[in-house]
This record gives structure tokens, sequence and C-alpha cells, in this order.
């Protein structure tokens, strides 16, 4: 029995220990996620609205949105359903005029 006590402290004392222990944290910036990427601002974004979508304004928004990657959205395009951070979307109409912009 004492040798079963001894062990159970001898884990509790460790494992107290452990939370003891620092390391240096690196702070990300602002708009940086925990995976490194950039986090998207769909705001700055907005001034596509009524715009119609190209390649030039896909990448001006993506820039002032500080998204890593932007993708035009048409009614019935197929997408992926995953969250990403860092991705802006530039949702169109069937006349691929710009009607709304978010992030994911």
């Amino acid at each position: 029995m004492p040798w079963k006590l001894a062990s159970l402290g001898t884990v509790l004392a460790v494992a107290l220990l452990s939370g003891c222990s620092s390391q240096p944290e690196s702070t990300p910036g602002p708009a940086t996620a925990e995976t490194g990427h950039s986090r998207c601002e769909a705001k700055a974004a907005e001034f596509a609205i009524g715009k119609q979508a190209s390649p030039q304004l896909l990448e001006q928004a993506r820039a002032r949105a500080g998204a890593q990657i932007a993708r035009i959205l048409k009614p019935n395009d197929m997408i992926t359903l995953e969250y990403r951070s860092d991705r802006l979307n530039l949702n169109t109409d069937a006349n691929l005029v710009v009607n709304r912009v978010n992030c994911g």
C-alpha cells in the first residue's frame, strides 16, 4: 500500500510541476491565425458589391481583405464547405455581378 501512495504522489508532483514549465510564446500578428494564414476581413472587400466579377476585381478584393486565396462563386457552382479563415468569396448572380462578399 505505501508503494502505491508513493507512486501516486510522484505522478501528481510531476503533473503539477509540468504545468509550471514555461516556453517562450510567439505572438502572431493581428491578422494571423494559429495556422500561420492571414485572416480574411470581408468588410474591406465590400467595395466589390455591385461590380462585374473579373480576375482583376477578385485580386483587388483579395488584397484589400488580407486573404491568402479568393474565389468567385456563381449561383449554381458546386463548392467545398470547409471553413477557411484565409479565403475570400465573391458571390455573384447569374450575370456575374457581385452581390455578396464573405470569408470562409
